[in-house]
């Protein structure tokens, strides 16, 4: 069920902007309508404080993987080769300028695993993940230049992949419970697709909570609402 709350302010902009800043959403997530307009006013309420009265309620969308392998065609062995050499050659300079970050680089079923390691490394992941999935964005970029089908590239960091799927996968068993418990449905922070997509996995055959996700790239965020 969409959510849907009630916001007053003096002019029609300013309730609207209240409610926006309620649900932490855009225009564009949701429906509008007016309830009390700002021109309705009678002779005898003149005097009084000028209120306007709006109802926004939360478009709901379903999630969409950032990634599903029946999608994409397989790229060929040639392909993955001229990814591997591509990323090889860009890290293999970059590790030149920043000292003290090593790299290896794994083929295995197609996709290319970039592993970070030394001093430098842990200075890549950022707070939650912000330069490391940067990061991965950008060797994606470079591996596939000049490839037909797009191979897909994973960075991980002293297995920082690992430790965050199982913090994220912990949170969303606390919040299921939260919501059971409260009724109430709970808007997370905006997280990218890899991060959504642990979300929706961990709780996709919960008895008491749905998920989807609303907004636009990069402030999509995951809901969590009581069945």
């Amino acid at each position: 069920m969409a959510k849907t709350i009630i916001m007053e302010g003096k002019t029609s902009t300013e309730a609207i902007e209240k409610g926006l800043k309620e649900l932490h959403c855009k225009k564009d997530d949701v429906e509008i309508k007016i309830i009390e307009n700002e021109e309705k006013r009678s002779f005898f309420s003149i005097l009084e404080p000028r209120v306007v009265k709006v109802e926004l309620t939360l478009k709901e969308e379903k999630e969409i993987p950032e990634f599903h392998e029946k999608v994409y065609k397989e790229p060929s062995d040639e392909e993955v080769e001229n990814c591997k050499n591509n990323i090889d050659k860009f890290l293999n300079e970059f590790s030149e300028v920043i000292k003290d970050l090593n790299y290896t680089i794994e083929v295995k079923d197609k996709n290319i695993y970039v592993e970070f390691s030394g001093d430098k490394a842990s200075e890549f992941i950022g707070y939650r993940g912000d330069t490391i999935n940067a990061m991965q964005l950008l060797l994606n970029t470079i591996g596939n230049r000049n490839n037909n089908v797009r191979v897909r590239i994973i960075l991980d960091i002293a297995n920082y992949k690992e430790k965050r799927e199982k913090t994220l996968r912990d949170l969303a068993r606390k919040l299921e419970r939260t919501v059971k418990k409260t009724g109430k449905k709970i808007i997370l922070e905006p997280m990218n697709s890899y991060e959504r997509k642990i979300i929706h996995t961990e709780l996709q055959d919960s008895k008491y909570v749905t998920t989807y996700s609303v907004g636009e790239e990069p402030r999509r965020k995951v809901i969590i609402d009581k069945k």
